[in-house]
């Protein structure tokens, strides 16, 4: 998909269609997270979690890490 910058005021924005927008989960209220590498732009929505979904995170993704700074 090829998209170009609209100016909005001032700023310049990215109109994002809705069918992407529900398959993110992303609303207006959805907080979003910008970041770049210098070479490319990241958006990315961040959802909360509820405690037991930030629970099985840490452990799927830091799980062996957690365990050898355990010992």
């Amino acid at each position: 998909m090829v998209k170009s910058l609209k100016q909005i005021g001032n700023s310049y924005g990215v109109i994002i269609e809705k069918p992407i927008l529900e398959l993110l989960d992303i609303t207006p209220e959805t907080p979003l997270e910008i970041s770049t590498d210098g070479h490319s732009l990241n958006i990315r929505p961040l959802h909360k979690r509820t405690l037991a979904e930030a629970k099985l995170h840490i452990r799927k993704n830091l799980g062996k890490a957690m365990e050898k700074l355990a010992k």
